[in-house]
């Protein structure tokens, strides 16, 4: 069983920057997690937003279009940490935001809520305008 705990949300003006934090609860297996970040805003279904993974001993990530070119998705194995680092943030972005994982190695992007085991309890972020 894997606990994921997601931090760094907050209240943050239009333009500005947040990196929300997942830490897992995975030991040394972590590396070989699938991991990714949703978020979902009131009365809107859970969406996809970057996952990343190795397959081939190359480290995939990829990122839903509406955040391409300002959020980043990356990962610290030593640490069992994956980050996302958002960028140039609008109000649209405003959504709780869950860090997911699921165990085994991508070369495709998983951007089904149903291809991940694992949830964190999810962070709030809120941009205003």
């Amino acid at each position: 069983q894997v606990q994921l705990v997601e931090s760094g949300g907050g209240l943050v003006q239009a333009g500005g920057s947040l990196r929300l934090s997942c830490a897992a609860s995975a030991g040394r297996t972590f590396s070989s997690y699938t991991m990714g970040w949703f978020r979902q805003s009131p009365g809107k279904e859970r969406e996809f937003v970057a996952t990343t993974s190795w397959s081939g001993g190359t480290r995939h990530t990829y990122h839903a279009d509406s955040v391409k070119g300002r959020f980043t998705i990356s990962r610290d194995n030593a640490k069992n940490t994956v980050y996302l680092q958002m960028n140039s943030l609008k109000p649209e972005d405003t959504a709780v935001y869950y860090c997911a994982g699921r165990l085994g190695f991508s070369s495709r992007a998983r951007t089904s809520r149903e291809e991940y085991d694992y949830w964190g309890q999810g962070t709030q972020v809120t941009v205003s305008s």
